[in-house]
């Protein structure tokens, strides 16, 4: 078996290949892409698998590339979705395409004089010259309807089963502009691969299909499983539903760094085959370990150091790290100006005037301070008995005093055990 599908399985992140994969990637050095649809000004914790799969295969000598989506950002992928994504304007989403080029830079060796560095592509650049008629003439009458209506993610939308009835014909022609990517790639680029999650099998195979008809050529495709925890349940989301972001103005390197400290047994086990880079014998050891004295958490310690080195740098890993022994092991009788200059860029944080915040009702300081979503949910939580101010349960009648101002200065909120947010008076 290929080196690089054998890591793959042993780590838990193989799903499916064409026939033929393998033998490809025993041949020859093969260039391979993923693509990266721009619907935030940042990826989240669910890209980091297909950003992995691709510096996985840069290791194992072969040349990825990303594709972030500039074109098929404007449609929106319909593959897993039970709802029609609203479009965005051109502006928005060239910001977007941006901001994900300069995160992505940041995880694959894209320097150097080697033959399998990583390169970078942006659809929109080859989508923007050609005209729909155009499109219509030379590609689309490649695939029959009949072949697109076969697909998964089409089908699950005309039949409701995905939540919803129908589906436009700007989504339903998703699959098409996708495999012309492939086609557009294999034909400049030398790409014979496409990877993706599980729910993109139908779009890489309508690539392959493409260059098959189109070009005569031979090309493939590999999936890896879609990532939900060990329960079942959503991988990536916090309880409120909130994104853990890339990007640590969006979720701070702290509350990153906690994420994976507080994986369940089960979870940590499986995370730390998926997102790290540690070899099959440490990972081994390491859950032997674990099991061994469970209670001093040192698969999850294990786990929350690599990625969020990985994501963000060791100097952030330490701040997070120290930030979390600094609030969990100490009292407010130990908390002054120095620890919390210390700990605040690892936490998010909002800076308010004095003025504006002295006699200023929790609600509206939760709200406000952009710690909530919505004074809905600073009522929802101040009911529910989860938020402290300073170690402090406080209820829906508290307002702030120029005495609750740690060193004339600071103060700490926090909802339930975990989540913290820092203010800072000026």
């Amino acid at each position: 078996m290929n080196s690089f599908i054998e890591e793959l399985k042993w780590r838990g992140l193989f799903s499916d290949m064409m026939p033929g994969t393998d033998e490809q990637l025993n041949k020859e050095m093969t260039t391979a892409y993923i693509g990266f649809d721009p619907t935030a000004d940042s990826l989240h914790i669910g890209s980091l698998i297909q950003i992995k799969i691709l510096a996985h295969f840069q290791q194992h000598g072969h040349k990825p590339i990303a594709l972030v989506g500039g074109a098929t950002g404007m449609i929106g992928d319909p593959s897993g979705k039970s709802a029609e994504r609203n479009l965005l304007d051109e502006e928005t989403l060239l910001h977007y395409v941006e901001c994900l080029k300069n995160q992505l830079s940041r995880f694959l060796n894209f320097d150097g004089e080697e033959s399998n560095k990583a390169e970078l592509v942006n659809n929109y650049d080859w989508m923007k010259q050609i005209s729909f008629l155009d499109f219509a003439k030379n590609v689309g009458k490649n695939i029959t309807v009949n072949y697109m209506m076969a697909k998964d993610s089409v089908k699950k939308r005309l039949t409701g089963e995905a939540g919803v009835d129908g589906m436009s014909f700007t989504e339903f022609t998703y699959q098409l502009i996708q495999g012309y990517d492939f086609l557009h790639l294999y034909q400049n680029n030398g790409v014979k691969l496409q990877m993706g999650g599980s729910d993109q099998w139908g779009n890489i195979t309508t690539g392959t299909e493409l260059i098959r008809r189109k070009a005569q050529g031979t090309a493939f495709a590999l999936t890896v499983p879609l990532i939900t925890k060990a329960d079942g349940s959503k991988f990536g989301k916090s309880e409120s539903g909130e994104n853990y972001w890339l990007d640590k103005k969006k979720t701070s390197p702290y509350k990153f760094y906690q994420f994976w400290l507080n994986a369940t047994d089960s979870d940590a086990e499986r995370f730390i085959k998926f997102y790290t880079f540690l070899g099959k014998e440490e990972i081994e050891s390491l859950i032997e370990e674990h099991k061994t004295a469970p209670h001093e958490r040192k698969l999850q310690k294990k786990l929350a150091e690599e990625v969020t080195i990985w994501v963000h740098g060791r100097e952030e890993y330490e701040n997070a790290m120290r930030a979390s022994e600094i609030l969990f092991s100490k009292g407010m009788e130990h908390m002054n100006k120095l620890i919390f200059n210390d700990i605040y860029d690892a936490i998010n944080n909002f800076e308010w005037n004095k003025n504006d915040i002295i006699n200023l009702n929790i609600i509206d300081l939760l709200f406000e301070s952009r710690f909530l979503n919505s004074k809905s949910e600073a009522q929802r939580e101040i009911k529910g008995n989860s938020i402290s101010v300073n170690k402090q349960k406080v209820n829906a009648a508290f307002t702030v005093n120029e005495s609750d101002l740690i060193d004339d200065e600071f103060l700490l909120l926090q909802k339930g055990k975990k989540n913290y947010f820092i203010i800072k008076v000026i």
